[in-house]
């Protein structure tokens, strides 16, 4: 009896040493199981974050990228609508010169029919208000209303020679202007200068310096159309072309990187010439001036 108590005793204290022994050690390897997982997703934690970290990196470079893009962007733009602008004027000067032109053709017209003295001359356009008279002479002049004549060629007959002699200077000076209008700057340039040398005592030598300006500044050569323009405003003071030559004055100033100059010639317009569409053109110019970042 004694010996099966002991027997029992023995194998009950066995077993707990069995399961005293897989606790102890089976605690330590679920332990160490846990510190690797734990270092693997500290790991992996470090790994998204430095990946995180190289997108914004690259996020921020794209942004910048693009912002760099929108500049170049804007100042294109800016760019073509100074060069809209440019066009735009000159379309809008070319359009009042030949309305202009037009009308006085008209008017010329209608003098020819109501006096047929003149209808053998219907292309002679008559001077501008501000210009310098034609030399002509009335188709009608006979000797008994002047007396006697002078020596020389009859007056009717000096009539018919000026009268010719203008009519063959319209011709030319339109001639000159249908290849402005045609985009032909190149010929236009050599007509108007052709004119001015052929018909300097003409009338429409002021507007044949305006456009002669007007096809050097179509070609970009700013320095002679600028010349073009000055001669214009000093020498033709009157010329109802002087605003818009002045006004060109300023454009070519600019475009030759004389921008003190140009802003002060465009400004001298709106003072000179307040109201006008060459003051309007100049105060847009300015605004446009002041728009722009300093370099």
């Amino acid at each position: 009896m004694k010996k099966r108590l002991a027997n029992s005793f023995t194998a009950r204290m066995g077993m707990a040493g069995a399961i005293a022994s897989a606790m102890l050690f089976g605690v330590p390897a679920h332990a160490q199981d846990s510190r690797l997982s734990l270092a693997d997703r500290v790991s992996r934690l470090e790994q998204q974050a430095q990946n995180q970290n190289q997108g914004g990196t690259t996020l921020v470079n794209q942004v910048q990228a693009l912002q760099s893009q929108v500049q170049q962007m804007q100042g294109q733009i800016e760019e073509l609508q100074h060069q809209l602008q440019e066009a735009n004027d000159k379309n809008k000067v070319q359009a009042t010169d030949f309305d202009s032109r037009l009308g006085r053709l008209e008017s010329g017209a209608g003098a020819a029919a109501a006096n047929p003295g003149n209808a053998a001359n219907p292309n002679v356009q008559p001077p501008a208000a501000n210009a310098a008279p034609a030399a002509t002479a009335p188709a009608a002049v006979s000797p008994a209303a002047t007396g006697k004549a002078a020596a020389g060629a009859p007056p009717a007959a000096a009539g018919k020679g000026a009268a010719a002699n203008n009519a063959t200077a319209q011709a030319a000076y339109d001639d000159a202007f249908k290849s402005l209008r045609a985009g032909d700057y190149v010929k236009s340039s050599r007509d108007f200068r052709n004119f001015i040398q052929q018909y300097p005592d003409s009338s429409l030598l002021p507007n044949a310096f305006y456009w002669l300006g007007e096809s050097y500044y179509a070609t970009s050569n700013y320095q002679v159309a600028l010349e073009a323009f000055q001669h214009l405003v000093s020498q033709f003071p009157q010329s109802e072309k002087v605003p818009d030559a002045l006004l060109k004055v300023g454009y070519s100033q600019l475009e030759l990187k004389q921008v003190d100059a140009g802003k002060a010639t465009l400004k001298n317009v709106t003072a000179k010439y307040p109201g006008s569409r060459a003051a309007g053109l100049a105060q847009e110019r300015l605004r446009r001036l002041q728009a722009q970042p300093a370099n």
